[in-house]
């Protein structure tokens, strides 16, 4: 089951932090802006570590911080009073620099060959596009397969800890690698379940 099923339950955690920042006057497009910088920092460490065990758990760590300023800025906009489309488009915008800054980083760190990194940048645009697509046909939103965005980023940051634990390869590629391989390959299904269903609900 993908994780972004679950926003639901991690938005009532982060609420109260939300409502925290919200009276301190933290808009919700300032929060996305943050979760891309620290996109774009990530990939940055990633990129320049190149086998430094310690820059690819702080990137990862970063990666976690991407995932909460993303799940904020939406709670931080209802709390306010100020959700809509035009934040709700900003937010879609960055998330997809988010993921190919955070992707490019780890194969240009060289933990795994360059066309491996593309396909999985191509999977995981085209899952995201598709997601909101079904909504641009009548359908809604639709975020089902096997690989959304939560799992990608929760993959990535178990990847950054275990290489930072055990840095060495598994057959002849490192966790932070194998976690793009299995990005390429599950981002690339979810697409296809996503076509599926959407086509499916068409011919209704």
């Amino acid at each position: 089951m993908s994780l972004d099923s679950l926003r639901p339950y991690a938005e009532k955690i982060l609420k109260p932090l939300a409502d925290t920042l919200s009276r301190a006057g933290v808009t919700p497009d300032a929060t996305s802006v943050l979760s891309l910088i620290f996109a774009a920092g990530a990939g940055v460490l990633y990129a320049i570590s190149c086998g430094d065990r310690t820059l690819a758990l702080a990137a990862g760590v970063l990666v976690l911080l991407n995932g909460i300023a993303d799940a904020m800025d939406g709670e931080i906009a209802r709390i306010a009073g100020t959700a809509g489309i035009r934040g709700d488009f900003l937010d879609h915008v960055i998330d997809r620099y988010a993921d190919v800054f955070i992707i490019c980083g780890i194969f240009f760190g060289e933990y795994i060959d360059w066309r491996i990194g593309v396909a999985a940048i191509v999977g995981t645009l085209l899952t995201s596009y598709l997601g909101t697509q079904a909504q641009a046909v009548g359908l809604g939103r639709h975020y089902g397969g096997i690989l959304g965005r939560a799992d990608r980023l929760v993959l990535i940051m178990l990847a950054s800890l275990l290489y930072f634990l055990y840095p060495y390869e598994i057959y002849g590629t490192s966790s932070l690698g194998w976690s793009i391989v299995l990005i390429a390959v599950a981002s690339n299904l979810t697409t296809l379940q996503r076509f599926v269903y959407i086509w499916k609900e068409l011919g209704e």
